[in-house]
């Protein structure tokens, strides 16, 4: 029986997500969900199975150069967290935002601007804005669940509709004989899911209620607070209850912020630097044509430079003391590598099962079909999430349908139908990614937030479907008026509206 490129190929990602989901274990589930892939590719031979599973898909996944650029970010950055916490810089800032950011609400509304200012790229945006927004969400009773969705929304969802960032260069690379930044802008008023994403964190925030299995991990952390109030006298967190290495008395906020901004300068410089910029490239055309995983590892590294100079030469820190903080980053970032590792296996899986061209063919099967134009936008939208969810990647999937949009509507980049086809692909991919337990996006955000993997996946899922119902909706009504402001009034109207509802009957459930 053949199993390739047919409904079979997408076997082994729904077996890995349904196990992650059914027993809160991630790196079994993934494994079993390889090792399906792995026999159904071998047609049940065991033998070929394994040396497709170890050779094909893992070694040759920590083989690929991107992927061991991305690894090589994490462990540097892994050490620049580990310096700052150790230095003091994380604990002042920490002190300092308790006298300056005095709500719940108000350090949510932090975490998420922080998260909007970092649009360079998602595994950067999740792991600095964790660093620096666990001391402040800590202090106010935030739960590490609540933390990690309000990181990951702010990733992917804000890199789609910036076109300075890693993603606008990734979307423009998959646009044949058109235009790929000028339809990446147009595009933007119609990214429904990631422009609906932000308004509903401002809108939750600001109505200050959860609903689902979110607010179940809020009233844990809260429960789980008052325990420790009873107990020590006073309020204790997570992290601050676990035992840590001695932390420098002399830190400050520089301490903090200064290895921040020097990251966030050396990695811009080190995308647009392998972008060709300084061979004479303009900003825009380095940024589109950069390697973004050999420019943050540029970046990182020179920032971790950075930071070590200036730790020494303000004496927080000693050489000794920056040097065994190093493979301390490193330990704290292996969790994260390991999911990383087993689910860019498992999505090589599914690649050579031919996943993404079975559900490629479909969607040029429905774009074929003319009495559904006005629908195509809708139709690829849940496409889109199914395929990112199922493979854990929003790239894969902007390169299987950006360019079937493109051919059906023939490059026409004055069609506005097309753009809001596209701008579906987008939206669909993002939302997926950002629902998928083994998408790297949500793997990285559970570990800035250092929250449990399974546990920020599963309460993470009621919102992103919600926005996702709205976005739907909008997409509906987009094929039709095809005039981006009054959709986007409608949009963000009707997700308001559904939040309002939400919360009425949340109110009267709990009453």
């Amino acid at each position: 029986m053949e199993f390739t490129n047919t409904i079979w190929s997408l076997l082994p990602p729904i077996i890995a997500i349904a196990l992650a989901l059914i027993t809160k274990e991630v790196y079994s589930s993934l494994f079993i969900g390889i090792f399906a892939g792995g026999l159904l590719y071998a047609g049940f031979n065991l033998t070929a199975a394994m040396e497709h599973i170890f050779v094909d898909g893992m070694i040759g996944q920590l083989s690929d150069s991107w992927n061991v650029g991305i690894l090589i970010f994490l462990v540097v950055l892994g050490s620049m967290v580990m310096l700052m916490n150790r230095a003091g810089g994380s604990a002042a800032f920490g002190k300092w935002a308790v006298t300056h950011v005095k709500t719940k609400a108000g350090a949510q509304v932090a975490t998420i601007v922080l998260g909007m200012l970092i649009f360079i790229d998602d595994y950067f945006n999740c792991l600095t804005v964790g660093s620096v927004m666990r001391p402040v969400t800590d202090k106010h009773g935030i739960s590490r669940e609540k933390l990690a969705y309000l990181i990951d929304a702010t990733a992917a969802p804000v890199c789609i509709i910036a076109p300075i960032s890693s993603w606008a260069a990734a979307v423009t690379g998959f646009v044949d004989g058109a235009n790929g930044l000028s339809l990446f802008i147009k595009a933007i008023p119609y990214n429904f899911y990631a422009l609906l994403t932000l308004v509903m964190m401002f809108t939750i925030t600001y109505m200050n209620f959860d609903y689902g299995s979110m607010n179940l991990a809020e009233l844990n952390h809260m429960a789980q607070n008052k325990i420790k109030v009873k107990k020590d006298g006073a309020a204790l967190t997570g992290a601050e209850d676990q035992p840590h290495p001695p932390v420098s008395q002399k830190g400050k906020v520089v301490h903090l912020v200064l290895p921040i901004v020097s990251l966030i300068i050396c990695c811009v410089i080190g995308m647009i630097y392998t972008g060709g910029f300084f061979s004479g490239e303009n900003f825009i055309d380095a940024f589109s044509n950069s390697d973004a995983s050999v420019g943050l590892v540029y970046g990182s590294v020179v920032a971790l430079i950075i930071t070590i100079i200036f730790y020494l030469a303000t004496k927080v820190l000693s050489f000794n003391e920056c040097m065994n903080a190093i493979p301390e980053g490193f330990k704290s970032m292996v969790p994260a590598i390991l999911v990383l590792t087993f689910a860019w296996t498992l999505k090589s899986m599914t690649d050579s099962l031919g996943a993404a061209e079975y559900v490629g063919g479909l969607v040029a099967v429905i774009a074929d079909n003319r009495a559904l134009m006005s629908l195509l936008p809708a139709l690829v939208f849940v496409v889109g999430i199914f395929l990112a969810f199922a493979t854990g990647t929003s790239w894969g999937t902007f390169g299987i349908l950006i360019p079937i949009v493109v051919n059906v509507f023939g490059g026409d980049v004055n069609n506005e139908l097309m753009i809001i086809a596209i701008s579906a692909c987008m939206a669909g991919a993002v939302c997926g990614d950002h629902c998928s337990p083994i998408s790297d996006t949500t793997i990285m955000a559970s570990a800035g937030a250092e929250c449990n993997h399974i546990s920020h996946v599963s309460t993470q899922l009621p919102y992103a479907m919600t926005v996702a119902v709205v976005s739907f909706v909008s997409y509906i009504i987009s094929g039709f008026i095809r005039n981006w402001a009054i959709c986007l009034i409608i949009g963000v109207a009707l997700m308001i509206g559904t939040l309002f509802v939400i919360k009425n009957i949340f109110v009267k459930k709990t009453a």
